[in-house]
């Protein structure tokens, strides 16, 4: 897989998971979605770099994700039918209709869902790592990073020389409140002072590739400087002026990746459509 060819990719990972939150979005307005939602947008070039990377490398991972994981489960090739019926409730979802928009929960794609308590899916992420010894990656927000139990983990992975991915999804908020109020230090200092290799990146798929060498030969921590486009939980816009890596790269790339943005959007749209006639 030559550049291009990752890049088209990624996007068209990326085009999946844009609108299925976009569509989540829509549904959680209607009150057809009735519980909290936890949406991706904005960040979905990180999970979709990645499972592109993993394929090309003819890699598996066991995935470890924080609360914000739709991406992460459409990325890594999630039944997005059992998604929607998570969102929905039912018991033929993808965690029977029990673990919502949080605790997604795959054994096709070797996903573990979220336990609900912030930042755990580091030490259970090394835990079984640990014991298996095969590539995985854990996903963590910038907040939940901050737990003491987070940087034992990382502490330890380090020293077992484990091949896990550390990859903090850094949108500058734990809820609404910036990381210049709640710390002032970085996890990739905080990683290398464990003897870890650490990078510091935005979400440009292309940051990525230039790393993925070094994946799963030993531990290693990537901060994805990214954005949250919508509300924490639920369907608001925090604010209009954030940057959107989609939108940008679909800017720069319309010539050639317009007509993917229209398929994606076309299947996406009629996906939920199907799936909610069947209420």
């Amino acid at each position: 897989m030559n550049k291009n060819q990752y890049l088209k990719k990624t996007f068209e990972l990326a085009a999946e998971c844009r609108y299925f939150e976009l569509n989540v979005f829509k549904n959680v307005e209607k009150k057809i979605i009735k519980f909290p939602v936890y949406l991706s947008a904005g960040q979905e070039f990180i999970s979709a770099s990645l499972s592109t990377i993993c394929k090309q490398k003819k890699i598996v991972p066991e995935l470890f994700p924080q609360h914000r994981c739709h991406s992460i489960y459409i990325s890594f090739g999630g039944d997005k039918k059992k998604l929607i019926n998570e969102l929905l409730g039912k018991n033929d979802g993808c965690t029977y209709g029990m673990g919502g928009s949080a605790s997604i929960h795959s054994k096709k794609i070797k996903m573990f869902g979220h336990d609900g308590l912030m930042g755990t899916q580091g030490p259970i992420g090394v835990g079984s790592c640990f014991v298996s010894k095969k590539p995985t990656i854990i996903f963590l927000g910038d907040a939940s990073a901050e737990e003491d139990y987070v940087l034992a983990s990382l502490g330890w992975a380090s020293f077992k020389k484990l091949p896990i991915l550390f990859v903090v999804e850094d949108n500058n908020l734990s809820i609404l409140t910036e990381k210049k109020t709640r710390r002032h230090w970085e996890m990739h200092d905080v990683a290398k002072g464990f003897k870890m290799k650490s990078y510091n990146i935005d979400d440009n798929p292309l940051n990525f590739l230039k790393i993925s060498d070094r994946f799963f030969k030993e531990p290693i921590l990537v901060n994805v400087n990214t954005n949250r486009l919508f509300w924490h939980a639920g369907a608001g816009i925090d604010s209009p002026k954030t940057f959107d890596r989609y939108k940008l790269i679909l800017k720069k790339n319309e010539k050639s990746y317009k007509k993917i943005d229209d398929q994606k959007k076309r299947m996406i749209d009629i996906l939920w459509k199907k799936q909610l006639e069947k209420q």
